[in-house]
Order: structure tokens, then sequence, then C-alpha cells
């Protein structure tokens, strides 16, 4: 099994637009070939002081495959391409972890 976390943080105020981006594409990559988890997440609010925000600009898209061949063939999808395409100009940064369980 492969673990994504991926890390959008939006221009100031384009969240909204990117999470509709994101769920508009939510049939197409959960019907993928090796699609366990996708979906998107961002702060959860009244957790208390232990919590470390990221802030109303971040989504976090948590994500697991069944290997990385997977992750490979949903990386180079056509909706994929679709989706970027969208978001290009909301978004300010990305960064992909790719992640193995460790136990």
């Amino acid at each position: 099994m492969v673990h994504v976390i991926a890390i959008i943080t939006a221009k100031p105020g384009q969240r909204d637009k990117i999470l509709a981006a994101i769920r508009d594409n939510l049939p197409a990559v959960r019907a993928e070939k090796g699609c366990i988890e996708y979906g998107p997440a961002i702060d959860a609010e009244g957790i208390g002081p232990f919590q470390t925000k990221a802030g109303p600009d971040t989504v976090f898209v948590i994500e697991k495959w069944a290997d990385a061949d997977a992750l490979r063939a949903h990386a180079a999808a056509p909706h994929m391409a679709a989706y970027a395409a969208k978001v290009k100009d909301l978004v300010a940064s990305r960064v992909i972890h790719v992640l193995s369980p460790a136990a």
C-alpha cells in the first residue's frame, strides 16, 4: 500500500474553488483501479491547543493506493490533467508526500 498526503495551499481566498474542483473530480478518482481512499480535508475546529493548524488557505488530500503503479496511473490520468488545468491559477503551492506504511 502507498499513502499520500498532498498539501495544497490556495492563493488567498481561493480554497473553496479548489475544494469544489477536487469534489467534482472525486467520482473519477475513486473509480480508478487501486484507489483505496481519496478525499479532501481541512483544519478541524475546536480540537484544542495541541493542534497545529495549517490555515484557511490549505487543503490536504488524504490518499491510499494499492501500490505504486496505481499511484503512477492516477498521476497520469486525463481527469487529473483536467483538474490541474482547472486549478493552476488558484494554487500558491503544492507539496506531495508519498509514504510507505512503517508497521
